[in-house]
């Protein structure tokens, strides 16, 4: 079931149910499919979805307001529209999965999810899914096509490779393990890692040893647009790439609104320019963004931040298919 969006739609797109899309199949013209995925998996003693204010992807299409219908005007970050001169695509708003939000219905939650996205992909439409903590990754993948290889760029402060946290493997913590798991899952780099956070040394050395590429936040300050480049071409052009971003892995200068902010992580162009990339590398299967906190985010910087990163995902894409 769905949730249509309580105020405008994303980019003013049009809003259609997930399984209404699959229903009509797939078309010949790029697609791409926004969706909210509010999904929170709390440990032991935590209980519910913590109070963010503002839903956090209905606070993404509000930010988004600004920049519908211009999907044709010259988009200086992405030296171009949106949609470039001579590609026909589609966006749709698909509402928001609704969820229980129980311990108890935690399994049923997740398939739902993982339902929804596989919806989409019938519909021939990539996934854009802004989702609530961290365990969110793992709910999408699994819903994507595992006929080709599939590499992952995460950015985050954390992680996220414990196997399990108070007998629980399908929380925050975990989404990176879960996805070294999937079989078709081959390249991994996780960029922006500092600060503190679940991780110990045994889950270090475990991602490592997975063949996990691990980038510190103050390497990519140190590195520059070199190592950019450099981590870009770590993914093999063959592979489709999903792009996970934890709002936390973002310098709070360029997002405040999450739940663990960390000084020193990546500055909004060093993000933009590693996703851009990335997207340009290989056929884009799906984003997600996690973590995001609208009530910590009273100006909507961090909403419009999420925004544009989501955008130049796609506007990359299509480039690639253009």
């Amino acid at each position: 079931m769905m949730r249509k969006p309580a105020h405008q739609t994303f980019l003013g797109a049009p809003f259609r149910a997930a399984a209404d899309l699959a229903a009509a199949g797939a078309a010949d013209t790029p697609r791409f499919a926004y969706l909210g995925l509010p999904l929170y998996v709390r440990y032991g003693h935590e209980s519910g979805a913590p109070d963010t204010g503002l839903s956090t992807a209905d606070a993404v299409r509000v930010a988004s307001a600004a920049q519908g219908g211009i999907e044709h005007h010259y988009d200086f970050d992405l030296d171009g529209p949106l949609i470039p001169a001579g590609v026909s695509a589609e966006f749709f708003d698909c509402g928001d999965v609704a969820l229980a939000g129980t311990p108890e219905a935690l399994a049923a939650d997740l398939a739902a999810g993982t339902a929804a996205v596989r919806d989409l992909v019938t519909a021939g439409a990539v996934p854009l899914v802004v989702a609530g903590d961290h365990s969110a990754p793992p709910v999408v993948v699994r819903g994507l096509p595992d006929d080709r290889p599939l590499d992952i760029l995460h950015i985050d402060a954390h992680l996220d490779f414990r196997d399990e946290v108070a007998g629980l493997r399908d929380g925050y913590s975990s989404p990176i393990r879960r996805l070294r798991e999937l079989p078709h899952v081959r390249t991994i780099v996780q960029v922006g890692l500092r600060d503190v956070g679940s991780a110990r040394e045994d889950e270090v050395r475990a991602a490592r040893a997975a063949g996990n590429i691990l980038i510190r936040a103050e390497e990519v300050h140190e590195g520059g647009v070199v190592l950019l480049h450099d981590l870009a071409a770590r993914f093999d052009p063959a592979h489709r790439v999903y792009i996970t971003l934890d709002v936390d892995g973002l310098d709070p200068s360029t997002a405040p609104g999450t739940l663990w902010p960390a000084p020193g992580g990546l500055w909004y162009w060093q993000a933009a320019a590693l996703i851009r990339a990335v997207a340009s590398r290989g056929d884009l299967a799906g984003m997600d963004v996690c973590e995001f906190a609208p009530g910590h985010d009273p100006h909507g910087h961090t909403a419009l931040a999420v925004t544009r990163l989501l955008m130049l995902a796609a506007g990359a894409s299509l480039r690639r298919a253009g």
